[in-house]
């Protein structure tokens, strides 16, 4: 796992926290594990329990452990961090992850926009679109609920496509030649209702991510507007800020 070094600058619950971070990270512990307790951890690494709890506070302010009064440290599920990125599909993200991904058709029909899709896509109210809902799976846990609206007369062929553990863009790409090039992306902070939160795993009410996304071509034409839900414990958001 790994030593501290007292002839370094960093503190020593820093080196703790990181040399424990590493070996989460790198599956020594896995999810709902428990960790040693904290006088193990002071003789694992030769330092104070002091020391120890400062360094299992900051991995509990940053979601990857949780401590429990009365029965100890347990290793969490990660949270994926989202914020300014390049545009890519879930089933990149995760795979940035190293996360299998996978989905679950929970709707696929046509329909015909309303006034908020259409402005969206730039269509006209009553054009054919194509409704994708998807329920998005990480390692087989459920983390989110997606529901694309897809303009058909760009892929017409795309109502009969079949989204089982697919990429939507990968489909786009290949198949009809429509690739994402950027995206204007929302959230908003929501609770989850009780059809979401049987979905998801969670209770009704919990925190969750709502999200709307509007995908362009390269030309600057709009082809999906997305609604997501995702899992509160799951996600979070992560802006990198700088002061000119």
């Amino acid at each position: 796992m790994g030593t501290v070094n007292k002839d370094l600058p960093l503190p020593l619950y820093s080196q703790v926290k990181n040399l424990l971070l590493a070996a989460i990270e790198a599956g020594q512990w896995s999810s709902n594990q428990q960790l040693p307790n904290e006088s193990k951890l002071a003789e694992l690494f030769a330092v104070s329990k002091i020391t120890i709890r400062q360094a299992l506070q900051e991995l509990a302010d940053l979601g990857y452990i949780r401590r429990e009064q009365g029965r100890g440290t347990f290793v969490t599920k990660p949270k994926f961090g989202q914020g300014p990125r390049e545009l890519m599909s879930f089933t990149e993200e995760m795979g940035r992850h190293r996360v299998k991904a996978a989905s679950r058709v929970l709707e696929k029909t046509v329909q015909v926009a309303d006034l908020a899709v259409a402005e969206h896509l730039q269509l006209r109210i009553g054009d054919r679109i194509l409704v994708l809902k998807r329920l998005r799976l990480a390692e087989g846990q459920p983390m989110g609920i997606q529901t694309a609206h897809l303009a058909l007369d760009l892929a017409p062929g795309l109502a009969v496509e079949t989204f089982e553990n697919v990429s939507l863009y990968e489909v786009l790409k290949t198949r009809y030649g429509i690739h994402p090039a950027r995206a204007r992306e929302e959230y908003f902070a929501a609770a989850a209702e009780a059809g979401a939160a049987e979905l998801l795993g969670i209770s009704a009410g919990a925190p969750v991510f709502a999200a709307e996304r509007v995908t362009f071509t390269k030309n600057g034409k709009p082809f999906e507007f997305t609604k997501s839900i995702m899992r509160g414990d799951r996600y979070s958001i992560v802006l990198n800020l700088a002061k000119d």
